[in-house]
């Protein structure tokens, strides 16, 4: 069964999902290792969302209830957040909605900028860096995976293609309000990740010509050499002088001794853990931009999607669900179409045939193979399995051992 747990803009605190963003992986990857009922797990952590995605094993009746509490008291003990707080602060998707959930966010239907262009890099980063610590099952390659089809798909399909809608350019875009002229503002830059370097983009994009870059953990040499900044070694004696400060770095806290009281700067918070103290919002002449005023402000109707980007997502859920119960029956087809091959094929050898009546043989099957199990697939979002079985064992003489009811929550039983 598949779990979506997700905090996120409109249902949490920036403040929990900053602790969730801290706390919250280590809990999952002991989820993983200790908890029999976790198959695996891919987690999502941005500047606006929590979410952890979970394949459940459920052994019992209620099994999922069973692992929505063990998860929320897991993160919320990791995470130093009050659990009633965490219960009321998370959503739960299961099943077919767990996996629209993740394409609808994927394709940046989810985000604070409808449409940004910057999430999916995030989602298919999340699913490389379960891979690497041994996190993943199929059936979470498999979600993930359509997730990242659906949202190129969406991309080519509809009017948020090309759109280059982002986080960064819409606080940019907030910022200008306050910037009279972008080319003749110092702009100090905290950070040198990829972020860092999407950020250095954008602000060139609206004119900016002085940039540079602070790194505390000593990396703003290279990147400033990479990216054409110029580096400085120390942040107050730079925010002193500077009109913009960004900060889009996991690796400082900017305090309010920082700035000069009195020297007017606009001080852009885009991290997640908070890279800026909100004190620093109380010193004289400095105005604090942050994510949570970011997000209060994100237009509604402007970077509206289209109708249609939704019933994208919504058939990619459809099909993804189909898939899963329509597999039981194709896998019935194919191993038995491939038995008779493989007995062609051992009689041809017999009587002397080589490799390329083996692999026409093969290419045959799988031409052979093709259009019924696309047909499958569409009997079951039709609901139509019943019709499904009843040709394999009129046909073939084959009986699919399967819930042929499953569609609706193909999830709810165990695989």
């Amino acid at each position: 069964m598949l779990l979506c747990l997700t905090a996120n803009h409109r249902n949490a605190s920036l403040d929990v999902l900053e602790r969730l963003s801290q706390g919250a992986p280590a809990a999952t990857r002991a989820l993983v290792d200790d908890e029999l009922f976790v198959a695996g797990a891919v987690v999502l952590a941005t500047c606006n969302r929590f979410e952890a995605y979970l394949d459940i094993d459920e052994p019992l009746t209620g099994g999922e209830a069973v692992a929505v509490e063990s998860v929320v008291e897991a993160m919320a003990e990791a995470s130093d957040v009050p659990v009633d707080l965490l219960r009321s602060s998370v959503a739960v998707h299961q099943g077919a909605d767990a996996a629209a959930h993740l394409f609808a966010v994927t394709s940046g239907l989810e985000s604070v900028v409808v449409g940004e262009d910057e999430i999916s890099g995030q989602v298919r980063r999340a699913l490389d860096a379960a891979r690497a610590d041994g996190m993943t099952s199929g059936e979470l390659e498999r979600l993930f995976q359509k997730a990242t089809h659906t949202s190129r798909g969406i991309r080519n399909r509809t009017g948020l293609r090309g759109t280059h809608r982002s986080l960064v350019r819409f606080a940019l875009e907030l910022a200008s309000s306050r910037v009279a002229d972008w080319a003749a503002a110092r702009v100090v830059v905290v950070g040198t990740g990829r972020y860092a370097a999407r950020t250095v983009e954008a602000v060139r994009a609206r004119g900016a010509r002085d940039l540079r870059v602070f790194s505390p953990s000593g990396r703003a040499s290279a990147f400033a050499a990479q990216h054409g900044l110029v580096p400085v070694e120390d942040f107050a004696a730079a925010a002193a002088e500077a009109d913009v400060v960004i900060t889009c770095t996991a690796d400082a806290v900017v305090h309010a001794d920082a700035f000069t009281p009195g020297h007017r700067v606009l001080v852009i918070d885009l991290g997640l853990p908070r890279n800026v103290d909100p004190e620093v919002g109380r010193v004289d002449a400095v105005e604090l931009l942050d994510l949570e005023t970011i997000r209060l402000h994100a237009p509604l109707e402007e970077f509206s999607a289209h109708s249609d980007a939704r019933a994208i997502v919504g058939d990619a859920a459809t099909e993804f669900a189909a898939d899963r119960v329509a597999g039981p029956a194709i896998t019935a087809l194919r191993s038995d179409v491939l038995e008779i091959v493989e007995a062609e094929i051992a009689r041809a050898r017999a009587r002397g045939a080589g490799d390329e009546t083996e692999a026409a043989l093969r290419h045959l099957a799988g031409v052979l193979l093709h259009r019924p199990s696309v047909r499958i697939r569409e009997l079951a979002v039709e609901g139509r399995l019943d019709d499904v079985h009843a040709a394999l064992e009129t046909l073939h003489g084959l009986t699919v051992d399967d819930d042929g009811d499953a569609l609706a929550d193909p999830w709810s039983a165990s695989a």
